[in-house]
């Protein structure tokens, strides 16, 4: 029996098909978001509130966080809320993504694609515990440190919600380095032998890299690339 796809018997779907079946698993990607949103609203503030502790707990005494814009106080709970949500909903985000695609996947494909895509939302997750429990806290004691004698360290809640949005992709997104590297060297794309003749060109891509997706300090920079170096080899090994 040939290896072809699951519905090669059948006649090909037509571009309108294909359109509908793509809307239809949007509207539950978007869906789902919303509904963990409505179910997560309710605790909107209790959530900031766990987000800023590690800031908090780093504030000189009389200091505090400040909304300098008149709804910030308002809306940064709520779009934090939201961002929540998705990271809660990726699970089904990808398995709608999954049905959409799976139909036209042959089945060594399918088999190597399904342990890919949960070890990729398990990657993603640690990424983003790594980033809260481990990293953040020495971050922000630096920033701390070093703000001048005389300037009181107060910060806008939209400014930070935005820079741990950014801290927490940027840490999810680089724990996908395995996997993405597994899918280079399955695909073809490149060797492995090559892969390891290039390593030193690709530790310095790390440090190139971190040096622009993390804050202007010395410590997030070298914490991020040393971990992209790492799950590289990660990657390389398996």
């Amino acid at each position: 029996m040939s290896d072809s796809p699951q519905d090669s018997n059948q006649e090909e779907m037509p571009l309108v098909a294909h359109l509908i079946e793509l809307r239809t698993r949007l509207m539950h990607i978007i869906g789902a978001t919303l509904l963990v949103f409505f179910a997560l609203v309710a605790f909107r503030n209790d959530l900031y509130t766990l987000l800023a502790a590690p800031l908090r707990s780093l504030l000189p005494i009389g200091s505090s966080m400040v909304a300098t814009d008149i709804t910030s106080s308002f809306l940064a709970p709520f779009k934090l809320t939201f961002f929540v949500a998705f990271f809660v909903a990726i699970p089904y985000v990808l398995y709608q993504i999954w049905t959409f695609i799976a139909p036209a996947l042959y089945k060594h494909e399918k088999r190597l694609a399904i342990p890919l895509l949960v070890s990729s939302v398990l990657l993603f997750y640690l990424g983003i515990s790594f980033a809260y429990f481990v990293t953040l806290g020495p971050v922000l004691k630096f920033f701390v440190s070093v703000a001048p004698e005389h300037v009181s360290f107060m910060t806008d809640i939209n400014a930070y919600l935005d820079f741990c949005i950014k801290f927490f992709l940027v840490f999810g997104f680089t724990f996908e380095i395995p996997i993405v590297v597994l899918l280079l060297i399955l695909g073809g794309i490149i060797s492995t032998a090559s892969l390891i003749d290039k390593r030193r060109y690709i530790i310095v891509l790390c440090f190139a890299i971190s040096m622009f997706v993390t804050p202007p300090d010395a410590l997030s920079m070298t914490v991020l690339a040393v971990l992209m170096w790492m799950l590289f080899e990660v990657g390389l090994f398996f």
